[in-house]
């Protein structure tokens, strides 16, 4: 239970930075049944009975399928039952519904390496260390190493391991994992070392035990090795390659009975393990039953030949188990073929080549490009095969050498045609300006090439010049007045210009022109609905769309017409149906969805989004760049938004206006570096430009070059003194620097010359550490008093009185702006938390309604959760838990939401859980407002 105060320093980053909320698909709270079903499964999961853990989770799911913690242990008990295909879906699902990835990273990484999915492991942003706790990502740089290792790169495995290391030298982990890699490379000394080490660590580690057991073991120390698997069995006598490995050094010291009872507790701990089996079959073979040890031999085989070659390919013992299976059955082939697995290098990779120019409109673009380069060799003087190649290589995204070829031959003839081709290219690369005066210059040697004239056309649009495009668009129409594409887009320019009826003639004489072309039909329905003529726009939207069911562009038409009326569900549904018909080229429907659950704070459904579009994007399509970045970012993937900003900021060149948007991404994900070089590019491009100077204020403060910093706003000050901006930076450098007074004072100048929402913000943050944050409260009702009819300077008010105690006031603020705005999911919850403060029953309905408007955030969720177990129904306490336990996995870090959580499981029972809830919570917050309540707590579950 906590409130959802707008930010009240709202920074010049401001400015020019776009939403980056996070959030996940809709996932209601769990039925009582559901819940029961997790909670049993729980239990039996705790007893390691992964088989009934495993039934009543999907009973759990049969019933509400959005249930996080069921989702997430599922995962971990398919993990554990060795169904790591599966495991990994579960995780994926958990991701998806919004499980922070924290919770889920170790065992996805584990899920991973048993499918032998090494390379995605090592790849894959999904397991980045940005934004990991500091624990999880010593275990995550553990498994990291073990990947390596299979993968024969030991230097890597070892810096893996020193960079676990490095995080925390204390812990055993990382010298636990450089025992299997020190004796993989034969390194018996070192391995030896390491063991040593980690049981100085942790004497009573099973796994640092079992680790110096298997040094021993290789170093044919078998009385040695067999003490040391029998310390780790009497501290777990669950560990599964202890047991194996005692087992097999039993069979070698020739105690039958002693691997036999090893071999009967195996099958017990699971029936699919083909050691065990391949060990059975040792034991029968010396026993004379020959029958018995074939079929234990079938067993290996059954179990190991459908393994896929990606899970089988790095385990060696595993590969050789299996060949001596097939050759123990007789089947030499078979044998043959893993045995030569075991020795034979992995890394070819099947390719194939499509042959001549027509195979480039089938999209085989690279033999279509190769057929032409042989051509232009033999025929250098065709210039149509020259215009040909350039285009082919513009089609892949090669516009370097496109740009060379015609600048090659318009050396020797100057031909409009070329010329417009070459400032395609320039375009394409991104020089834009340059590209523009190419086409400017085509057309005005050859005034009606059409091709040259229409992508002038786009571009002026593009860049927001209707007169412009409208200048060229009439000379076009002048020539060919019965063209019907030439009057569509003298429709749009008209319209950019903001002439509708102009703009309404000529897409009426291109309708009337050529019926059959959508175009005009769909600029038309955009016309209407931004003059909200919206039934007319959907009407005429559904009338193409009867015609041609598959046309994205009438369906992003659609979609636009549904976010006008404020329909976000119908607006995802149109996308959807768009995107599944953008094939492999269009990308727009892809990035609109990406934007769409960004702006409805549902971080995994964009990721995935985003993740469709960058497979199928060219490596330099700057937009799929950008929204792959903010997808990431949003799932707390900082590294992954970091390489895609890095990459947008290279591609946008000398584009300022874009870099400065690309610098306040790269702010927001704490790239500071990052944001500083987008910046100096935006300001060698265009020095004056006023945002990318505020925002370097900001980036210079974060570097704490203060010195910098002020003289940058003292400059912006000094240029635009009737503007606020430049005292609102001043007082950020002052503030930043510990200097309140001079910063108070700084910002009361800036909120004088120019008042605006900036500025009151920054005033107001500053006065809420002055007298209990009295004078804040002042402002703030002085702001909304002077803007009655304001809905954000109401809601600045409430969020006043909330925040300094004054309930009664805000709780008559609060249900006033819900008159204004009762669909309001931030102010409903901060309404249900007023109520629990005043301990007022009808808390729990408002957070009701809260919920239904925004069930995934988990602020909503634990204010639910917690009025629900404050009204005191037992009916309420299951649902309660389910609830809280949702909000814990959307938003681990909040300590409140822990606290709540392990209060409801305290009461429960589950005290052990409990315990480490609050724990948690203690140790990630010195101070949160339920500190005081959750040390009592903790006491009391000692």
């Amino acid at each position: 239970m906590h409130f959802q105060f707008l930010p009240l320093r709202a920074s010049c980053r401001a400015l020019c930075l776009t939403a980056l909320l996070a959030a996940t698909l809709p996932a209601g709270a769990a039925d009582s049944k559901a819940g029961r079903f997790y909670e049993d499964a729980l239990t039996r999961y705790e007893r390691r009975d992964m088989p009934g853990a495993i039934i009543q989770l999907k009973n759990a799911l049969q019933i509400d399928k959005n249930m996080l913690p069921v989702q997430l242990l599922l995962g971990k008990a398919l993990l554990a039952n060795g169904e790591v295909a599966a495991a990994e879906v579960a995780f994926n699902d958990a991701l998806r519904l919004g499980v922070d990835r924290a919770e889920v990273v170790l065992p996805m990484a584990r899920a991973y390496l048993a499918q032998g999915k090494h390379r995605l492991l090592l790849d894959q942003p999904a397991f980045a260390m940005g934004g990991l706790p500091v624990r999880t990502q010593i275990e995550l740089w553990v498994l990291r190493s073990s990947a390596l290792s299979d993968l024969g790169d030991a230097r890597g495995a070892m810096h893996a391991i020193e960079q676990a290391r490095g995080l925390d030298p204390r812990l055993p982990d990382s010298w636990l994992a450089e025992v299997p890699v020190r004796l993989r490379a034969r390194q018996l000394t070192e391995a030896a070392a390491a063991a040593d080490r980690a049981l100085a660590l942790a004497p009573q580690s099973a796994e640092a035990r079992y680790q110096r057991g298997a040094v021993y073991h290789v170093q044919g120390n078998l009385n040695a090795a067999a003490a040391a698997y029998d310390q780790v069995l009497a501290l777990d006598a669950n560990h599964l390659e202890a047991r194996v490995a005692r087992a097999g050094l039993y069979v070698d010291m020739r105690r039958h009975a002693e691997a036999a009872a090893d071999l009967v507790y195996l099958q017990r701990l699971s029936d699919q393990e083909p050691r065990a089996a391949y060990l059975r079959s040792v034991l029968a073979e010396r026993d004379g039953k020959t029958a018995q040890a074939k079929l234990h031999l079938a067993q290996v085989t059954a179990l190991l030949d459908p393994a896929p070659v990606e899970f089988i390919q790095y385990r060696s013992q595993l590969l050789l188990l299996n060949g001596l299976a097939h050759l123990g059955l007789g089947e030499m082939e078979k044998a043959q073929a893993y045995l030569e697995s075991l020795q034979r290098a992995q890394g070819f990779s099947p390719a194939s080549k499509l042959l001549a120019q027509l195979l480039l409109r089938n999209g085989a673009g690279e033999r279509g490009i190769g057929i032409l380069e042989g051509y232009v060799r033999t025929a250098p003087g065709d210039k149509q095969a020259l215009m040909q190649l350039a285009a082919a290589y513009m089609e892949q995204g090669r516009n370097a050498p496109a740009i060379s070829l015609m600048q090659e031959a318009l050396r020797g003839d100057d031909q409009p045609d070329m010329r417009a081709v070459l400032g395609m290219g320039l375009i394409g690369s991104g020089q834009i300006s340059q590209g523009v005066g190419e086409l400017e210059a085509a057309l005005r040697k050859q005034p009606g090439q059409a091709e040259a004239g229409t992508m002038l056309i786009g571009l002026y649009l593009r860049a927001g010049q209707g007169a412009k495009a409208a200048k060229i668009a009439q000379d076009l129409v002048k020539r060919d007045a019965d063209n019907a594409v030439f009057q569509d887009l003298l429709g749009m320019s008209l319209a950019l210009s903001n002439d509708t009826a102009g703009a309404k003639l000529a897409f009426e004489r291109a309708m009337r022109l050529d019926g059959a072309l959508v175009a005009p039909k769909l600029h038309m329905a955009r016309l209407e609905i931004g003059t909200r003529q919206y039934d007319a726009a959907g009407k005429r939207l559904q009338e193409i769309l009867a015609g041609d069911p598959k046309n994205i562009d009438v369906l992003l038409e659609l979609a636009l017409l549904a976010d006008r009326r404020g329909e976000p569900r119908q607006m995802l549904e149109w996308l959807r149906k768009a995107d599944d018909q953008a094939g492999a080229v269009d990308l727009r429907p892809g990035l609109a969805l990406v934007d769409l659950h960004l702006r409805e704070q549902q971080p995994g459904p964009a990721l995935e989004a985003a993740r469709r579009v960058h497979a199928k994007a060219p490596p330099d399509d700057l937009p799929t760049q950008l929204a792959y970045g903010r997808a990431q970012a949003a799932n707390g993937d900082r590294m992954g938004a970091k390489a895609a900003y890095t990459l947008a900021s290279r591609l946008a060149d000398a584009n300022a206006p874009l870099q400065v948007r690309i610098a306040a991404l790269q702010v927001a994900i704490q790239d500071v570096d990052g944001a500083a070089y987008s910046l100096g590019k935006a300001l060698s491009s265009q020095p004056q430009l006023l945002t990318a100077q505020a925002l370097m204020v900001d980036v210079d403060v974060l570097r704490k070059d203060f010195a910098s910093a002020e003289r940058r706003a003292r400059q912006i000050a000094e240029q635009h003194p009737k503007q606020a901006i430049g005292y609102s930076l001043l007082g950020d450098v002052a503030m930043a620097q510990g200097q309140r007074r001079p910063g108070i004072d700084l910002y009361r100048k800036a909120h004088q010359i120019a008042p605006s929402p900036d500025t009151f913000s920054r005033l107001s943050s500053a006065l809420w550490s002055e007298d209990g944050g009295k004078a804040a409260v002042q402002l703030a009702e002085q702001w909304s008093g002077q803007r009655p009819a304001d809905m954000q300077a109401r809601r600045v008010l409430a969020d006043a009185y909330a925040r300094a105690g004054h309930y009664a006031q805000a709780r008559t603020s609060y249900e006033s702006l819900l008159k204004k705005a009762p669909q309001d999911p931030v102010a409903l919850n901060n309404l249900a938390n007023v109520l629990l403060r005043l301990k007022d029953p009808a808390a729990a309905d408002v957070a009701e309604r809260a919920f239904a408007l925004a069930p995934n955030d988990p602020s909503v969720l634990d204010t639910l959760g917690w009025s629900l177990f404050q009204a005191g129904a037992a009916s309420q306490r299951e649902r309660a838990l389910g609830l809280l336990r949702d909000a814990r996995l959307r938003a681990p870090g909040n300590a409140s939401i822990r606290y709540h959580l392990a209060t409801v499981l305290a009461q429960a029972g589950r005290t052990t859980e409990a315990r480490a809830e609050v724990q948690g919570a203690l140790d990630m917050a010195p101070t949160f407002e339920y500190r005081a309540d959750a040390e009592q707590l903790l006491r009391g579950l000692r």
